[in-house]
């Protein structure tokens, strides 16, 4: 069954590379106005016609006020996905405070602000909230506490805000990639490495980023009726084995 978003606003952080832009990309293809955001203070995306560009840094208080007064501007918001964040690799011993706290900032706290404000927004008309998480959430690697704990609590804060907002008609759930060919992981993983996790993968490869949107799409469409407050892992069974 063909997705339609004709007619509704999705937005997107995060949404001007890897995952977030596949995710903006197939929204926008499915029909649907959709905004994203980034740091920067103005970008030219060569996307869609119907994608717009606004910015946002979840590390500041003033960008994120700035943020929330532009999408109650909006006549109205469809759908949100939270695909922004960071991750600042540090073995627990070597963790510094402001780069913990930026973790934090960029995966989590910022993240329930605009949720919370978007509860407001979407309430009596009802709408779509995805959060996009990490099977580091479920699984732990070396270097990842401060990722770890930030998408472990935006799978947690998933559940709380899918038992308040369930009433309101809004579904909120979080999706899990594992291993995405992206820029970031071509990056940083050498060719060598690629392979070797992928025989580790039972899949034997790792997903393509159209792969995530598609997805997210199901999720954020009214196709998903009934699923919320879950956190889903799409990794080709990595988490498994």
């Amino acid at each position: 069954m063909e997705v339609s978003f004709d007619d509704k606003t999705v937005v997107v952080t995060g949404g001007t590379k890897g995952i977030g832009k596949a995710i903006a990309e197939g929204f926008a293809k499915a029909g649907a106005r959709v905004i994203v955001t980034g740091r920067a203070v103005s970008r030219d995306l060569e996307v869609e016609s119907n994608i717009e560009y606004v910015t946002l840094d979840l590390r500041l208080d003033s960008s994120i006020e700035s943020f929330l007064e532009y999408l109650t501007s909006l006549k109205q918001i469809d759908a949100f996905v939270n695909c922004a964040g960071i991750n600042i690799i540090s073995e627990s011993h070597e963790i510094i405070n402001s780069d913990f706290d930026d973790v934090i900032k960029v995966n989590l706290r910022g993240p329930l602000i605009i949720c919370r404000h978007l509860a407001t927004l979407m309430r009596g008309k009802g709408g779509r909230i995805l959060n996009i998480g990490s099977i580091w959430s479920e699984i732990t690697k070396k270097g990842r506490v401060s990722y770890i704990a930030s998408k472990s609590g935006l799978a947690g804060m998933t559940r709380g805000l899918a038992t308040d907002l369930a009433g309101c008609n809004i579904l909120v759930n979080t999706l899990s990639p594992g291993f995405v060919d992206t820029e970031l992981t071509r990056r940083s993983l050498s060719v060598t490495e690629i392979l070797d996790l992928e025989e580790r993968i039972p899949l034997g490869r790792i997903a393509q980023t159209e792969e995530i949107s598609r997805f997210a799409i199901f999720l954020c469409s009214d196709l998903n009726s009934y699923m919320t407050g879950q956190n889903l892992i799409v990794d080709g069974g990595f988490s498994n084995v």
